[in-house]
């Protein structure tokens, strides 16, 4: 299969190999350097649902805390749950969970970093998901309709590429 031309400030698909195949992407000769990554995502729910929330009134028990270590749990495995995605030893993943009424629901932010040879972007990304449908399996007993909405990178900083913020 012929090499397809890139154009001029177009991306290079790095998981794809000479032939057009999956592949995974050898970090190994890259320098180890700190890096960390920023992910957020909401969860929105209803008037009801958000009272249990704020509460703690929910049966099966606080939501919160089990959306964050749901979090944490699914950052550390991000490597064995994306195909292609390294797997990272001790990174570092925090989720923070945060009730918000405007919405009404939670926001959810999760930070992961690590010294190595590749980024946590889907680490941070993996932590906040997984956290979100924790609190929605928490919730749907009560709500049903609620909306899982803007799963998304804030930030990273480390490696070749060095910073980048959302706007």
């Amino acid at each position: 299969m012929a090499e397809k031309p890139k154009r001029p400030g177009e991306a290079e698909l790095t998981h794809l190999d000479r032939e057009g195949s999956a592949a995974m992407v050898d970090v190994t000769a890259k320098a180890s350097t700190r890096r960390r990554a920023v992910a957020e995502g909401i969860l929105r729910c209803s008037p009801d649902a958000y009272r249990l929330l704020a509460e703690g009134g929910n049966p099966k028990g606080d939501v919160e805390q089990v959306a964050r270590v749901a979090g944490i749990m699914g950052g550390k495995r991000a490597g064995e749950l994306i195909p292609l995605c390294h797997v990272l030893p001790a990174a570092s993943v925090s989720v923070d969970i945060q009730p918000d009424a405007a919405l009404p629901g939670l926001r959810v932010t999760a930070t992961a970093s690590i010294a190595g040879q590749t980024g946590v972007e889907m680490e941070a990304l993996t932590a906040v998901a997984v956290a979100l449908l924790a609190a929605y399996d928490m919730l749907k007993a009560v709500d049903r309709g609620m909306t899982i909405e803007s799963v998304r990178l804030m930030e990273k900083s480390g490696g070749r590429s060095g910073i980048w913020r959302r706007e």
